[in-house]
This record gives structure tokens, sequence and C-alpha cells, in this order.
């Protein structure tokens, strides 16, 4: 059975780690399906909108494969082959965070080390009330990997992310939505569909907008306020422009709901 699943409906494309025998720890394999997905995902016309979730109603994703990394796994490489290989399997948070469409990572149960990195990843959190987050790395003497250190830290403050990262805290759904790291908070049993309408929606929105409220967004966090108002303007020219706008001025006027094309 593929380590990955993916499908597609009404303009989201759903990806799901399907190893929940192993809390949906990150296989080779799981990884390298994965970065295909959100490379189609990013490329395609016909997805709106991305939901990462994991299989099972235990793990959203457990991080890295410690009984792999406990076998010595490429021990013949060099250090430097070993850096490299890495920072390419890290691109997977570059995707979620910085392609043209919104991205929502479904938690539902644990999402812990570089699975909690995945989730941070993503533009948005819909969390379970049974699920939990921790960093984890410390308890396995690592530092963390997948962006977690750069998310965690905008998310919740540098001095809360390096508590978080030296104690490996497990937090609960009250505390998680306490910190800010979830944008909901659902009933288990409800998680599946009220994360899907929520993208679905998303999906039928104006895309080539959320393209551009993406790159709005990844100057703000990273540039000044100059070049956030320099991107503002110009994005803000372009969105005007587009038929979706001119279609959604129209459907203003005649008191109806808009119907986008993304373009």
């Amino acid at each position: 059975m593929s380590h990955l699943l993916k499908s597609v409906e009404d303009g989201v494309m759903k990806i799901v780690f399907n190893r929940p025998e192993a809390m949906n720890a990150l296989s080779r394999d799981m990884l390298a399906g994965f970065q295909d997905a959100l490379t189609e995902a990013a490329g395609s016309r016909d997805i709106g909108c991305v939901v990462v979730r994991g299989a099972g109603d235990k793990a959203f994703c457990a991080g890295g494969d410690v009984k792999s990394m406990a076998a010595g796994r490429d021990q013949e490489k060099t250090y430097e082959d070993k850096v490299h290989d890495i920072r390419i399997r890290m691109q997977v948070s570059e995707l979620l965070h910085e392609m043209g469409k919104p991205t929502v990572a479904m938690v539902n149960g644990v999402a812990a080390g570089a699975g909690l990195s995945i989730a941070l990843a993503a533009d948005m959190r819909f969390v379970g009330k049974s699920a939990r987050m921790t960093t984890a790395f410390a308890k396995v003497g690592f530092s963390g990997d997948f962006g977690s250190h750069y998310f965690l830290h905008k998310l919740v403050g540098t001095a809360k992310a390096r508590e978080l990262y030296f104690t490996a805290e497990i937090l609960n759904a009250e505390q998680i939505e306490k910190l800010g790291l979830a944008n909901r908070v659902v009933d288990d049993a409800n998680l599946e569909s009220e994360t899907m309408a929520f993208a679905k929606k998303l999906a039928a929105g104006p895309r080539v907008a959320w393209w551009h409220v993406k790159k709005n967004m990844k100057i703000a966090e990273e540039g000044t306020l100059s070049e956030a108002l320099d991107s503002e303007a110009a994005r803000m020219i372009r969105t005007g422009e587009t038929e979706d706008h001119k279609e959604a001025a129209r459907a203003f006027v005649e008191k109806r709901a808009p119907v986008f094309k993304g373009y």
C-alpha cells in the first residue's frame, strides 16, 4: 500500500500520510510522494486548495521514522551529502508555505517533530479536540528540521518557541488554540467535513487573488514595510485587472454571489 494517498474533489487536493500503523511517521517514499503531490498541486490550474492529513484517527504525523534512523541508514555518505539530502526533503515545507494556493493542515491526532513542522508550514490548521502537538526533537537528541524554528517563532513568539523546543511539552487542543497554533478547533467527528467544506470554499474563490495574497504575505513576513507596501500596490492593480474581480464587482451591484473562474 502506498505510504501517501492523494485525491481531488471540487478543486481541493487532499494528501494523506498513510502509515497509520507507524503513527504516519515520515518514510523516504512518503516524502518523495508528498513532494511530487505538492509540486503537482502548485502547478495545476485544476487545484485551488490543498489539505494534508494523516490516515486513521491517532496521528497527523509523528515525525521522522526513528526506527529507520536507529538502523543507521546513510552512514556511508559524507556529511555534505547528508546535509544536501535532508535539505532536498525539506522542500515540502517551502512548497506548503509558498505555493500560490491556500494550504490547510487537518491535524487529526498527534503532530510531533517534523510532523508538527509540516503542520505549521501550512497556511492554516484545523485541529481536532483530541489533537496533540509537540516539538519532540529534544527527546531523541535532535535540534529540529522542516522549518519548525521559522514557523513556530512567528506564530507564538521567540521566547515561547524556545521553551517548546527545550521542554518538548505536549500541548493539548486547548493549549494549541490559546497559543494561536490552530485556526479552528473542531470536534473530532466533524473535523474532516468542516475542513473540506472550508477548503472547497477557498478553491471556489478568486484563485489569482489567492496567489498574490500568498506573495504579499511572504514579503510581509520577511521584508520591510516599504517592500510590503510596494508589493500590495502592484498586486492590487494586477488583481483589479482580472475577470474574477470584474465578475465580483458585477455580482456586488446585482446583489448575487460571484462565480469565479480563476483568471
